[in-house]
């Protein structure tokens, strides 16, 4: 399975948007994509770059669009 690689960029909390740079079979390959394009964004950019492990493009996709519960907090981690 590939790693993906995409940018997210999220106008407001509801929409995001994903746009696919690359896909690689070898996560150093990712890896070092990600970082590149990190390096290259602006001071104020607010896009999120990552690399997601799927057996389809479309499995990335519906990866990244799920929205997560936060984990709840015990007492005694607060």
């Amino acid at each position: 399975m590939p790693y993906y690689v995409f940018t997210i960029t999220q106008p407001n909390p509801m929409i995001k948007n994903l746009d696919m740079q690359q896909a690689c079979e070898v996560y150093k390959d990712a890896r070092e994509l990600a970082r590149d394009l990190r390096a290259k964004q602006e001071p104020g950019d607010k896009a999120i770059v990552k690399i997601v492990f799927a057996a389809s493009q479309l499995e990335a996709e519906e990866n990244l669009h799920e929205t997560r519960e936060k984990p709840i907090l015990m007492e005694w981690e607060k």
